[in-house]
């Protein structure tokens, strides 16, 4: 039995989603038009970043912490002041600040974020990256899910061929694409590959074989492929590598645009040292600064090469921190509030979705779930979140387990 019996995730050109859509936040969640953003860009905050020293300042408030604010480029709203740069671009910012869920535990809430489901049943869930990657014209040159400066998220039982291209570095040159022969030995080498994986595959027909032929064949095109190059940071001017920032996190949100601009639909850039269980507002300046820079030049760029708009930008991490700040000058795990910032892909920026109380301690207003989020990002990128797929023992799992659009973006 195949691993997909439905991938009906191809855009199917509808048109942006409306605000009507859904008449009721909480209503239903029967699936709207879906949108016609062609890539992504998930920034993830490894470890999960201080909603308070970040995006939901509590300045006054015994847990304000250290952090000064600043205004935005919207009425009333302010940011940390180590994010002077993204708080002049807000008009293009959607910040949630009303994310609320339970998993404080890394592992888990990594799994949550990235796929919209609680670890649980024994069902191993594919990532956004995969369903975009599934969704991907065959013979692209390029992978449709990569993942930089982390490993991203496995495909699940959608199978390996729709796995994250890891690049660790992106600083560094992308080992084992460039071949070490000439190509007429390589052409040489690749048939007899050829002759014994076809072999092989006859005598074990299954998901794992096709999955593994697929990676190669894909690894065999990239290798080929003029669009390669897009991996090549150093190609960039020096003006604009310095925008976005010297860090692996910086540098690879330069590689994302790059490789948006060549036709690739999904990359995450992974920030660790979030996970700030002490020395926090030294560690979060210092983060914040990197962040700043990078998603900032980020969004300019896709701005000025008329690719914001069917380019949807996510920033998100594992969980928010604590209110309270502990002994040694940090916030540790709090799932129950977090926020996240969404721009451009048809989005509704300029504005502030959800809000927490005085203090951060709990949502006040507009509670959103993960699978509220998920289901927006599905719906926006034109993939339906009611697609089903089968799992690895054959049980029919939506690529979204329920939640509602959230219907001011």
């Amino acid at each position: 039995m195949p691993t997909i019996t439905r991938r009906n995730a191809l855009r199917l050109g509808l048109g942006a989603l409306a605000a009507g859509v859904t008449t009721a936040a909480h209503a239903t969640h029967a699936t709207p038009n879906l949108g016609t953003a062609k890539a992504c860009v998930l920034l993830y905050m490894v470890g999960g970043a201080s909603q308070i020293d970040t995006w939901d300042p509590k300045p006054g408030r015994p847990t304000g912490g250290e952090f000064d604010t600043i205004r935005t480029t919207l009425p009333g709203v302010h940011v940390s002041e180590h994010l002077p740069l993204l708080a002049q671009r807000t008009n293009d910012l959607a910040i949630l600040r009303s994310l609320t869920y339970r998993e404080g535990n890394h592992a888990r809430a990594r799994y949550l974020m990235h796929t919209g489901f609680v670890p649980a049943g024994g069902a191993r869930h594919p990532g956004l990256g995969a369903h975009m990657h599934a969704a991907q014209p065959p013979g692209s040159p390029l992978p449709g899910n990569i993942a930089i400066g982390g490993p991203g998220h496995s495909a699940g039982f959608l199978g390996p061929a729709h796995d994250p291209f890891v690049v660790g570095n992106p600083t560094r040159r992308v080992r084992n694409v460039e071949a070490a022969v000439s190509p007429a030995r390589l052409d040489t080498r690749l048939a007899l590959w050829s002759g014994f994986e076809a072999d092989f595959a006859a005598r074990r027909s299954d998901a794992a074989v096709a999955g593994h032929q697929s990676n190669v064949e894909q690894a065999i095109r990239m290798m080929r492929a003029e669009e390669l190059e897009a991996f090549d940071v150093s190609a960039e001017p020096s003006r604009t590598a310095q925008r976005y920032g010297p860090s692996k996190f910086g540098q690879g949100c330069l590689m994302a645009r790059r490789l948006v601009e060549r036709g690739v639909p999904f990359v995450e850039v992974q920030m660790g040292g979030w996970d700030t269980h002490e020395s926090n507002f030294e560690r979060v300046a210092a983060l914040s600064a990197e962040l700043d820079a990078a998603m900032s030049a980020l969004l300019d760029d896709l701005r000025d090469r008329g690719l914001l708009d069917e380019t949807l930008v996510v920033w998100m991490g594992d969980f928010g921190r604590t209110p309270r700040i502990n002994g040694r000058g940090g916030r540790d795990h709090y799932p129950a509030v977090a926020s996240a910032v969404l721009a451009g892909g048809g989005i509704r920026g300029g504005q502030v979705v959800g809000a927490t109380d005085e203090d951060g301690y709990e949502v006040r207003d507009r509670p959103i779930s993960v699978e509220d989020l998920h289901r927006t990002l599905h719906t926006k990128l034109g993939l339906d979140p009611d697609d089903m797929n089968l799992s690895a023992g054959g049980r029919p799992i939506a690529a979204v387990d329920g939640g509602h659009v959230i219907e001011e973006l």
